[in-house]
């Protein structure tokens, strides 16, 4: 029987990524060209000098952002398996022939939380060293099924007008929110190294986030939390200083209610742009690259 996309499964540990909507993994051979003067002929001869991979996963689970963003900061390496995957939950690894597994590095992270759609995740991890065969049948933890989404207006993004205080105005009337966190990483392999796997170390961290919003909305606030407004943005981006952030779930009217904080940290406003096309509505986005070292939680 043809094996489908929802039997082919990632997993982190001895789990899987839960609510997976896609997955893919890439072994790639760098080569180079092993022709020379002795061989007759214009073919070219490539040979592998060295072997790395990638998995990317793309998930409707956002509740584990905070075990996520951690082991982004501390630089800890996943252990990763892929192996086909059974039982009414497609959650039961299998040990089939193609299973691998392997050591590797969460170094790309998008989240994003937009108004009126479900809140998603895209990973990409990066291997470190080689992939092992899965032996036998692995021993697998099922995950209760979870079909609560969370909803992108219920988390939002706090900034405040400069580097001491606490962020505590949400931006107004907004609509997107993106999260992006890179980690930079640099072969750590030497001829000391056996075999031709790639050996990948952490040298870097940095972040991003996109905010989209309206410039003005027509929407009736009852909130007693204030808001920066298109205006506010602009002049936190003329005043070129960092300012903090946090993104957190929200509740109660207006959605402004400040409750669980995910991420925090301080950012610099490095682009606004301002758009105002015809017979639509005009709205901003605004890139906050960080400042130092994010926080996860408060």
């Amino acid at each position: 029987m043809t094996l489908k996309g929802q039997n082919f499964r990632i997993y982190n540990g001895t789990k899987v990524i839960g609510m997976a909507s896609n997955c893919s993994v890439t072994l790639t051979g760098n080569s180079e060209s092993a022709t020379h003067k002795d061989i007759v002929g214009l073919a070219s001869l490539p040979t592998i000098v060295s072997k790395g991979w990638q998995v990317s996963v793309e998930s409707l689970d956002v509740t584990d952002a905070a075990a996520m963003l951690t082991a982004v900061k501390s630089m800890t390496p996943f252990t990763l398996m892929w192996d086909e995957s059974s039982t009414t939950d497609n959650q039961t690894a299998l040990g089939a022939a193609f299973a691998r597994t392997g050591q590797a590095y969460l170094n790309d992270v998008v989240f994003q939380w937009n108004d009126r759609t479900n809140s998603t995740k895209s990973l990409q991890f990066t291997g470190s060293g080689p992939l092992a065969k899965v032996a036998s049948t692995p021993t697998t933890e099922v995950i209760p099924v979870n079909n609560t989404f969370t909803k992108g207006q219920f988390v939002r993004l706090f900034i405040s007008s400069d580097n001491t205080a606490a962020p505590a105005k949400v931006v107004a009337a907004a609509r997107q929110l993106s999260l992006h966190i890179s980690m930079t990483l640099e072969s750590a392999t030497t001829k000391d190294t056996d075999g031709d796997w790639d050996i990948q170390e952490p040298t870097g961290l940095s972040y991003d986030i996109t905010s989209n919003a309206l410039m003005r909305s027509g929407d009736t606030i009852t909130s007693s939390v204030g808001a920066q407004s298109v205006a506010d943005i602009e002049d936190i981006y003329e005043g070129a200083v960092p300012v903090k952030w946090a993104i957190a779930n929200v509740s109660g009217a207006n959605q402004r209610t400040k409750g669980a904080v995910i991420i925090s940290g301080s950012c610099v406003i490095t682009s606004l742009v301002l758009n105002g096309p015809d017979r639509q509505n005009a709205d901003y986005n605004a890139t906050l690259n960080g400042y130092g070292a994010y926080n996860v939680g408060a």
